[in-house]
């Protein structure tokens, strides 16, 4: 069984990383750590590991958690930054930290737009450390046609650069 953390910052697009976790699949075991501002939007669902953000000493925050990577839908630029600086004050960070020590799959998915220099800087240095730096960014080859199908199209997309199968939109096809 698959073993995935999910982490959700900031404010804006949290329901973005809520879609993410109702669509995994039923066997991706799920461990969800919410920062604070994410709490006020986000309810627990079934069959869901909430971790506590300020639990630094969560189960997520140790190697010794055999897991199959995380990733950060929505990351803000101050958690990107905290990541980027090997700052680890709070679970997702601290998470985080964990999986580049243990060079274990990191997704992030940056929400704002455009993107600063500075934020860009951090992003290629991680981007160099072997994290993946994923925006919601479209491609309009899988035409969608609503909101959801959007929506359907990046989870996609990272759910395929996390190895899970499935068949969330339409491929190129050449």
């Amino acid at each position: 069984m698959k073993r995935l953390i999910v982490g959700i910052s900031g404010a804006s697009g949290v329901t973005l990383g809520k879609r993410f976790v109702e669509l995994l699949p039923k066997d991706v075991q799920v461990y969800v750590i919410l920062s604070e501002h994410a709490k006020v939007v986000f309810k627990r669902e079934e069959g869901v590991h909430l971790l506590d953000d300020q639990d630094i000493g969560g189960v997520s925050a140790s190697g010794s958690f055999q897991n199959d990577g995380m990733i950060v839908v929505p990351c803000s630029m101050n958690s990107l930054a905290k990541i980027a600086c090997g700052i680890a004050d709070t679970l997702l960070t601290r998470t985080a930290s964990v999986m580049l020590k243990e060079k274990r799959p990191l997704v992030l998915a940056p929400r704002e737009m455009p993107f600063g220099t500075i934020a860009l800087e951090n992003m290629h240095k991680l981007s160099a450390l072997g994290v993946v730096i994923a925006p919601p960014v479209l491609g309009y080859y899988a035409k969608p046609e609503s909101l959801e199908m959007m929506e359907d199209f990046l989870i996609g997309k990272w759910f395929d650069l996390l190895g899970i199968p499935h068949a969330l939109y339409q491929r190129w096809q050449g």
